[in-house]
């Protein structure tokens, strides 16, 4: 008779793509959560917490531009009533197709303009790579229903400060700023308007948003007959000619020393353009306004290099970019580069209501941001773990519990020992992994006389590391002090090492 087959043990793995965050990662990403939140709620926002799953038709122009509607998100389809399919409902892919839907479904008991904050994980269903997860943190601030290019200025403002908040150095990062509108100018000037040039304007906008991965040469060979990759592989080009690839390629190249210079120099590619011309008046208008607020180009500049989301954006366009070096994984040096980014894109409700409502956000990638502070050094040291109250004697826990009870009504995070108490040794290491900065040890001679012993862990690490036999003597690391000083003892020893 033949064996059952057993049943196989999963495999305890992460998905692909995705990963797994421990404490002291929560923690800092946290703080950093609550240090943006403050300069947002600073700045007048308010938040808004919206469901993690829309229906695909909230999603709409959000989704990536493929035919089906589950690629590029996690999307499942729910159960038909009857003769009537069931929905296709997703994962949110983005912070801001959920405030399109938002807006629309709750517009008529909202402020008019509505200022909102969101934060909080979104999964995109996309190839995984290094440093590329499914799932990440998304932190939005959004101005909604202001036409005027004044809430663009604040918003590029508040990305400064938040930058600033979480400890990236005036001088490490720069906030850059470019105009849809001047773009399309450009593309009139260059012969490119009209509904028949939709083809070649397409192709245009994305070589100028491959400006950063294949260069400007790159760029330019697809506005022409086209480019041939590594592989061998072709891809078609706009086909313009070598007069209208100039006008292209000089917008792109158009920064100068100042921000007037900037300006100057986009005014002359424009001349001739209404939409071109309003766009480079924004742009003056937005360096005027973040001057008199006190951020000059040494936060914030005019740079028409900022080709990202161009594509959808329909005004101003803002990155931020730390300009720090870093070291890659093959030692290296090159520029972090972007941890945000946003602009104003004035059809958001349309098509839930038929009518147009500008607005205009920005969204913080918090994991960037998060890995661009570690590789400086930046973050504060590991999270301290809590106060280990050792077990001594297992007929006393309710001591032990006392003890537990009046740190954490000190305010001090602690906790009892609930493994097997029977080797000691087996609590110290326990308290080594949680990263203790104190243990209390009260067996029964202690308890006799009133005391308790109070070990010293940073200390001990590191007198571990540094210290003579003679130094380990003078400066102990474990002390008895009397059981009504316990909290003041342990007090001391975190005041200390915070």
């Amino acid at each position: 008779m033949a064996k059952p087959k057993k049943t196989p043990r999963p495999k305890a793995q992460t998905p692909k793509g995705f990963r797994d965050y421990f404490g002291t990662e929560v923690t800092h990403r946290a703080e950093m959560l609550s240090k943006i939140a403050a300069v947002y709620h600073r700045y007048g926002f308010d938040a808004l917490e919206s469901s993690g799953v829309e229906t695909i038709e909230a999603l709409g122009k959000f989704l990536p531009d493929v035919d089906r509607p589950n690629e590029g998100v996690f999307a499942w389809q729910e159960d038909s009533e009857g003769d009537k399919p069931g929905d296709w409902l997703a994962l949110r892919y983005d912070l801001t197709a959920p405030l399109a839907r938002v807006y629309a479904q709750h517009r008529n008991d909202l402020p008019m303009p509505y200022r909102r904050y969101a934060m909080g994980p979104v999964w995109r269903n996309e190839k995984p790579g290094p440093g590329r997860f499914r799932q990440f943190y998304q932190c939005d601030a959004d101005t909604v229903g202001a036409p005027s290019v004044a809430a663009d200025a604040e918003i590029c403002a508040m990305l400064a400060d938040c930058l600033e908040e979480v400890g990236i150095a005036r001088g490490d990062y720069v906030v850059r700023v470019n105009n849809r509108k001047v773009l399309n100018g450009v593309l009139e000037v260059a012969g490119l308007a009209g509904d028949d040039k939709d083809t070649e304007r397409g192709i245009v906008l994305r070589a100028i948003d491959k400006l950063d991965r294949l260069g400007a040469e790159g760029v330019r060979a697809l506005l022409g007959e086209g480019r041939k990759d590594d592989s061998g592989d072709f891809t078609k080009g706009a086909g313009l000619e070598d007069a209208q690839a100039d006008v292209v390629m000089g917008f792109m190249q158009a920064k100068r020393d100042s921000g007037a210079e900037t300006v100057s120099r986009l005014r002359e590619l424009v001349a001739g353009s209404d939409v071109g011309v309003q766009g480079v008046d924004e742009l003056e208008l937005i360096s005027d306004l973040l001057a008199a607020g006190g951020y000059g180009p040494d936060r914030v500049e005019i740079d028409p290099s900022v080709v990202r989301g161009l594509g959808y954006y329909t005004g101003p366009v803002f990155e931020a970019e730390l300009t720090f070096e870093i070291k890659d994984e093959k030692g290296r040096a090159r520029n972090f580069g972007s941890v945000a980014g946003g602009g104003r894109y004035d059809d958001l409700v349309k098509r839930f209501t038929g009518q147009e409502v500008p607005a205009t956000g920005v969204s913080i990638g918090v994991d960037r941001l998060l890995a661009a502070l570690a590789a400086k050094g930046r973050l504060e040291g590991e999270a301290t773990g809590p106060v280990v109250v050792t077990v001594m004697d297992r007929d006393r826990m309710a001591d032990y519990q006392a003890m537990v009870a009046e740190l954490r009504q000190a305010g001090i995070r602690a906790e009892v020992y609930l493994g097997n108490p029977k080797n000691f040794g087996n609590q110290m290491k326990y308290a080594d992994k949680r990263q203790s900065p104190v243990v209390v040890i009260e067996g029964g001679d202690e308890k006799d006389r009133g005391v308790v012993q109070i070990k010293d862990m940073v200390l001990g690490a590191q007198l571990a590391q540094e210290a003579s036999h003679d130094e380990w003597k003078e400066r102990p690391n474990q002390y008895e002090v009397p059981r009504a000083d316990l909290i003041k003892a342990v007090r001391d020893i975190l005041d200390r090492t915070s």
